[in-house]
């Protein structure tokens, strides 16, 4: 069993259990033992869980017990989210920006331990730590990704504070920038990284799934509709100056929103939209 960090036992101030459709806590008295447990299956970069306020609250300064979400802000989880322990081989992905917990690039299964890596939202944690994970890819000493090498982030998760607070780093320091950015403006290409890779990929499945729904959808009231006595479609309510109900109606309407394509991943990245900047030397 691996021997990832787990925090000290602490009294719960908030009703328990907060999430237990989806987390089964496993609460030990022996110190740095408690560990939580996933009861569900998600795909890769399939939402676990939100950070919501409440019950989560701003904190004024970091502890062993916050999160990092931005450059200053922290936030106290309020619930048994808190019982999820770090790993450098993480199952979730603690996304602070979009206040989503998510699975990592190979999903989650029932049964699976649940992990996040601290420094993917912590630049300089009030409480460091050895890890004792014993894996290849172990970091060692966990402090924050303030002292951690580029080598040792390489192909995890980083939320976006800790990458600019990096880039800020390796200027100072006169380091190149990571993952093979540019030495002249500092930005960094992700086109090699996995996880990057597998988010693109995720993200062209998603948008297969919104697709063939929204067909499905827009099939389905189509055929369904004329069925009902006194059906109208959204233009004839529209015309009328009345809101859409029942089948013909509400769903004419939903259609016609899913009907309406939006930018794909690649139109929004720019690499269809026309917007695709080149440098040149000046």
């Amino acid at each position: 069993m691996d021997k990832d960090f787990v925090m000290a036992p602490l009294t719960p101030h908030w009703d328990r259990p907060s999430h237990p459709a989806i987390q089964n806590v496993i609460i030990n008295d022996q110190e740095f033992t408690s560990k939580s447990l996933s009861k569900v299956s998600l795909p890769p970069f399939g939402l676990y869980a939100k950070l919501d306020f409440p019950p989560c609250t701003s904190a004024p300064d970091p502890t062993y017990a916050t999160v990092q979400r931005g450059r200053n802000q922290h936030l106290n989880l309020n619930s048994d989210l808190l019982y999820i322990n770090h790993s450098c081989q993480p199952t979730l992905i603690f996304d602070t920006a979009n206040l989503n917990v998510i699975a990592g690039p190979d999903g989650l299964q029932p049964g699976q331990e649940l992990t996040f890596f601290y420094p993917s939202t912590e630049w300089d944690m009030a409480q460091p730590f050895d890890c004792l994970c014993g894996k290849p890819a172990c970091r060692g000493r966990i402090g924050g990704a303030k002292d951690m090498a580029r080598s040792q982030l390489d192909g995890l998760w980083l939320n976006g504070h800790i990458h600019e607070l990096l880039e800020e780093r390796d200027r100072r320091e006169g380091a190149p920038p990571g993952n093979g950015g540019d030495a002249l403006t500092g930005a960094s290409s992700l086109s090699d990284d996995a996880t990057a890779q597998a988010l693109r990929d995720a993200l062209r499945h998603a948008e297969k799934v919104v697709e063939a729904a929204r067909h499905a959808l827009q099939s389905y009231t189509g055929s369904a509709a004329p069925a009902h006595r006194g059906y109208q479609t959204g233009r004839d309510y529209a015309a009328a100056g009345d809101e859409p109900a029942g089948p013909g109606g509400a769903h004419a309407s939903l259609v016609a929103g899913l009907t309406r394509r939006g930018a794909t991943s690649r139109e929004l990245s720019g690499e269809m939209g026309g917007d695709t900047m080149i440098a040149t030397g000046s």
